[in-house]
């Protein structure tokens, strides 16, 4: 069972069916849905069967697990933070995360990401973490690089967008950056 990860100002716990409001309060936004892929916002019992498959993803147990975590703050989720086991013999996983635009302006989702690859590099002992985003989305790269990711790649025209190919960038972090970047932090 996986123990809760406590922050300053949040809780990241798996997700469970009471989550529901919280998160169809998002999923239900354009400005929200604008940078996933079935980007559509969702309707009520869709966000139901969303929430329903997060509650799944409790645990890192076997290659191609996803971890899903809710980020709760003053008893409402702010948003969701994913883990997704990509390899076991690399130690390599890919980071994912969204949140309320309600939320914005606050560091919440850096403090949630950042929580998260803590765990993962330091208490799961992953080797490298990669995460990926529309090149458009401007925010998502803006977090993954104050997070201390670098930008690794940009793929250009890799998939198709809204009918449209697009280009993805790759942000990426190794175990060893982390811990020299927490050592210059604890300076």
């Amino acid at each position: 069972m996986f123990t809760p990860i406590r922050t300053a100002r949040l809780v990241l716990r798996p997700v469970t069916m009471a989550d529901l409001d919280d998160v169809y309060a998002y999923q239900r936004r354009p400005d929200v849905c604008r940078w996933m892929l079935g980007n559509e916002p969702r309707t009520l019992a869709e966000s139901r069967e969303s929430v329903s498959l997060m509650t799944r993803e409790d645990g890192l147990r076997a290659e191609g697990d996803v971890l899903t975590l809710s980020a709760e703050t003053g008893g409402r989720v702010a948003g969701t933070v994913e883990l997704v086991w990509r390899s076991e013999t690399d130690r390599d996983a890919e980071i994912g995360f969204v949140f309320n635009p309600e939320f914005a302006g606050r560091g919440l989702a850096t403090e949630a990401v950042t929580a998260l690859l803590r765990w993962g590099f330091e208490e799961f002992g992953l080797h490298r973490v990669h995460g990926r985003c529309h090149a458009g989305n401007e925010a998502s790269a803006r977090l993954m690089a104050r997070v201390g990711m670098r930008c690794e790649a940009r793929h250009v025209e890799s998939y198709l967008f809204r009918g449209q190919w697009a280009d993805r960038l790759v942000f990426a972090l190794l175990n060893r950056e982390w811990r020299s970047a927490a050592r210059g932090a604890e300076g």
